[in-house]
C-alpha cells in the first residue's frame, strides 16, 4: 500500500463534486449518507486506515481496537461486513485480513459506493446520525450530539478540534509510547466528563478567591478624605486610577465618588502661585544645636552632709583637698550657692572665706570660681579686666560678644550690684574707637534672636557688606558693627552665606584683611561664634596652653563658665581642630590639686 495512491489525489475518474448528483455517493467531504458514519469514520485516510500497517495503530495494533472490545465502545465489524476483509481494516482483527480500503480501488470512498456494502447494524450498537444533525426522538443520541456546521457547540462542550478528555493518554505514571501501556480508556460521557472536572477543586477556589480583593479595594476611599485634605494634587488623580482597576480586577463596584471623578474630565490642580526664592524662605527657621555641659546637678543631693564634709576636710591642721575637689566638682552651680548659704547657717562662718585661709594659687582661684554664680563670675572677670593700669581687651571680646541678651543683662546687673559701676560707662572709660562702638553695642543686650531667616535681607546685607569693604578703598567699620552686632546668628548664617557668592571670599578673610587691631578681634569672635560657638571656645583653650607657659587665668574661666552649659561640645571640638583630648592637654600643662579639679571638671570622655 502506498500514500498516497497511484495516480494522485483525488485519483482520476474519483469522486463526484459537491453537492452530489442525483442517483450518486457523496463525494469527498459530504456529510455521510444518513444511517451512515458516525465514528470511526466510514473511510480512513486515502492510501489506507488508521494508523497505517506498517507502524501500528495508535494503540498498537496487538492490544486491539479503539476502544477495545473487552471496554466497550464500537463493536468490532463482522467478517464479511464492513470493512471488507480483503484491505486493511481499522483496527485489525486479531487473525489478520484485508485492509480498508483497499489500495488498488483508487478514491475514497471507493466509486460506487462503501466496498462490501453499507454497514450492518449490530445489536447494541446504534447507527449515528447524520454529521450535524440530531437524532430521531426517541433514539438515543450518538457521541457525543454533534451542532450542525457552522453552529457553536453546546454549552460546557469542548471547541471544536480539542480531543475529548483524556484521549489518547497514557495511563498514569506512563510515558507516551511506552511499551506494555494498556490501551487508553475509551470516551468520556459528558457526565463522566462533568465528574472529572469535578474533581478538580483545587482550580475552583482559586477563581471563587477572587472576589475577596473586592472589600480591600473597596476600603481604599476609606483613605480619599485624608488624602484630598493634606494633598490636593495628588487626591485629584487618584480616582482614575480606582475606577480603571475595582470593576475589572476585583469585580467590584467603584464608589459613588470614584465613579463621578471618574466620568468626568480630570481635575487638575491649581499652579502654585510663583514666589521669588527669597520669599519663599522668608519663613525659614533654624533652631540652634542643644549643648550639653560636663557638670551635672547630683541625686540625691544633701547640702547639710555636704557641709560637715567641707567642715571636716579644712578643719585642724592641713587640709584635705582631695575630699574638697571631690564635693566641688561633682555638684551644680546651684547646688554650691546652697551649700554657702546652709555652711553658713549650720557654722556662722562664711565658706568662701574658709577656703581662701585654707588653700592659695590657681587651686584657689578655681575653686573660687566654681562657687560664684555665673554672671557674678563674668562681672568678677570683666571688673577684672578693667581694672588698674591697662586693659584685658581679650577678656571683654570673649565674655561680652559670645552671650546671649539676658546673660549680658544679668552681668549688668551683678556688675552693678556688685561694683557700683555702669558697665557700659566702664567699657566707655577703658576703650577707644570703633571697639569702644562694638563694646557700647554689645552691652545693650539688644541683638536679634529670633531663628527666622530673611533671604532677600541676607542678601541685600551681603552686598552691603561687599561695598564696605572689598569693594571701596578702605573701610566702612560703621556698616560692618549695624550688621554683626544686631542680626541674629542664624540670619548672620546666611548673610555670610551670600557674602562668599557675592565677594568670592570668606567674610572671615575679609575682615582679617580690612581691620585691625581689638576691633578684628571683636568682629571675628562674633563671626566664629555665629558658625561654631563651641570651635571658638576650643581655640582659646588651646592658646591658653599652647607654647611656653599657661595662661591659667583664661584656662580656669573657660573651663568654669563653660562647665554647665556646653563643655561636651567645646571637647568635641578640640578633638576635631587639634587632634589632641582637652584631658590630655590640661594634664600635660598642669599638675597638682589644682589639675586633679580642672580635670573632674572636665572629665575624661571626649
Amino acid at each position: 500500500m502506498s500514500y498516497p495512491p497511484p495516480g494522485g489525489y483525488p485519483p482520476p475518474g474519483g469522486y463526484p463534486g459537491y453537492p452530489p448528483q442525483p442517483g450518486q455517493q457523496p463525494g469527498y467531504g459530504a456529510p455521510p449518507p444518513p444511517g451512515g458514519g458516525g465514528y470511526p469514520p466510514p473511510a480512513g485516510y486515502p492510501g489506507g486506515g488508521y494508523p497505517p500497517p506498517a507502524t501500528g495503530g495508535y494503540p498498537p495494533p496487538a492490544t486491539g481496537g479503539y476502544p477495545p472490545p473487552a471496554t466497550g465502545g464500537y463493536p468490532p465489524p463482522p467478517a464479511s461486513g464492513y470493512p471488507p476483509p480483503g484491505g486493511s481494516n481499522y483496527p485489525p482483527p486479531p487473525g489478520g485480513g484485508g485492509g480498508y480500503p483497499p489500495p488498488a480501488s483508487g478514491g475514497y470512498p471507493a466509486p460506487g459506493g462503501y466496498p462490501g456494502g453499507a454497514p450492518q447494524a449490530v445489536p447494541g450498537f446504534t447507527a449515528p446520525a447524520p454529521y450535524g444533525q440530531q437524532p430521531p426522538p426517541g433514539q438515543p443520541p450518538s457521541y457525543p450530539a454533534q451542532p450542525g456546521y457552522g453552529q457553536q457547540p453546546p454549552p460546557g462542550a469542548a471547541p471544536y478540534g480539542a480531543p475529548p478528555g483524556q484521549y489518547g493518554a497514557p495511563a498514569p505514571g506512563q510515558m507516551y509510547g511506552q511499551p506494555g501501556a494498556p490501551p487508553p480508556a475509551a470516551y468520556v460521557p459528558v457526565a463522566a466528563a462533568a465528574a472529572v472536572a469535578a474533581d478538580l477543586p483545587v482550580v475552583e477556589p482559586v477563581a471563587a478567591d477572587l472576589p475577596l480583593v473586592e472589600p480591600a479595594a473597596a476600603d481604599l476611599p476609606v483613605v480619599e478624605p485624608v488624602v484630598a485634605t493634606d494633598l490636593p494634587v495628588v487626591a485629584t488623580d487618584l480616582p482614575v486610577v480606582e475606577s480603571e482597576k475595582l470593576p475589572e480586577e476585583a469585580g467590584g463596584r467603584p464608589p459613588a465618588g470614584v465613579a463621578a471623578a471618574a466620568s468626568g474630565p480630570p481635575r487638575q490642580a491649581p499652579a502654585p502661585a510663583s514666589q521669588p526664592p527669597t520669599a519663599a524662605m522668608g519663613s525659614l527657621a533654624i533652631n540652634e544645636q542643644a549643648t550639653h555641659g560636663t557638670v551635672v546637678p547630683i541625686r540625691p543631693f544633701d547640702a547639710e552632709a555636704d557641709c560637715e564634709l567641707y567642715r571636716k576636710a579644712m578643719r585642724g591642721a592641713g587640709t584635705d583637698e582631695a575630699t574638697l575637689i571631690n564635693l566641688i566638682a561633682t555638684r551644680s552651680n546651684e547646688q554650691r550657692q546652697k551649700i554657702k548659704l546652709t555652711y553658713k547657717t549650720m557654722y556662722g562662718k562664711d565658706l568662701i572665706r574658709d577656703i581662701k585661709s585654707e588653700l592659695s594659687g590657681n587651686l584657689e582661684e578655681c575653686m573660687l570660681a566654681l562657687f560664684m554664680s555665673g554672671p557674678y563670675y563674668d562681672a568678677h572677670q570683666l571688673h577684672r579686666a578693667m581694672k588698674g593700669a591697662g586693659t584685658d581687651e581679650t577678656t571683654l571680646i570673649e565674655i561680652l560678644c559670645t552671650r546671649t541678651n539676658k546673660e549680658i543683662e544679668a552681668i549688668k546687673a551683678e556688675f552693678k550690684k556688685n561694683y557700683h559701676k555702669d558697665l557700659e560707662k566702664s567699657c566707655v572709660s577703658e576703650t577707644s574707637g570703633h571697639f569702644k562702638r562694638l563694646l557700647v553695642s554689645m552691652c545693650q543686650a539688644n541683638r536679634d534672636e529670633s531663628t527666622n531667616v530673611d533671604m532677600a535681607k541676607a542678601t541685600k546685607e551681603a552686598q552691603d557688606l561687599f561695598q564696605a569693604g572689598e569693594k571701596k578703598w578702605g573701610t566702612d567699620e560703621s556698616r560692618f558693627n549695624v550688621i554683626l552686632a544686631s542680626r541674629s546668628f542664624p540670619q548672620l548664617r546666611a548673610t555670610f552665606s551670600e557674602y562668599t557668592k557675592i565677594s568670592q571670599r570668606d567674610i572671615a578673610n575679609s575682615i582679617q584683611r580690612e581691620m585691625s587691631g581689638d576691633l578684628k578681634g571683636g568682629f571675628l569672635a562674633i563671626v566664629e561664634c555665629v558658625r561654631n560657638r563651641p570651635m571658638f571656645f576650643a581655640d582659646r583653650l588651646y592658646k591658653s596652653m599652647k607654647g611656653a607657659g599657661t595662661n591659667d587665668s583664661n584656662l580656669i574661666r573657660v573651663v568654669v563658665s563653660r562647665s554647665e552649659i556646653d563643655l561636651v561640645e567645646i571637647k568635641k571640638a578640640f578633638l576635631e581642630r587639634y587632634h589632641k583630648t582637652l584631658y590630655k592637654m590640661i594634664e600635660g600643662d598642669t599638675s597638682g590639686d589644682y589639675k586633679r579639679l580642672l580635670l573632674g571638671i572636665v572629665g575624661q570622655g571626649v
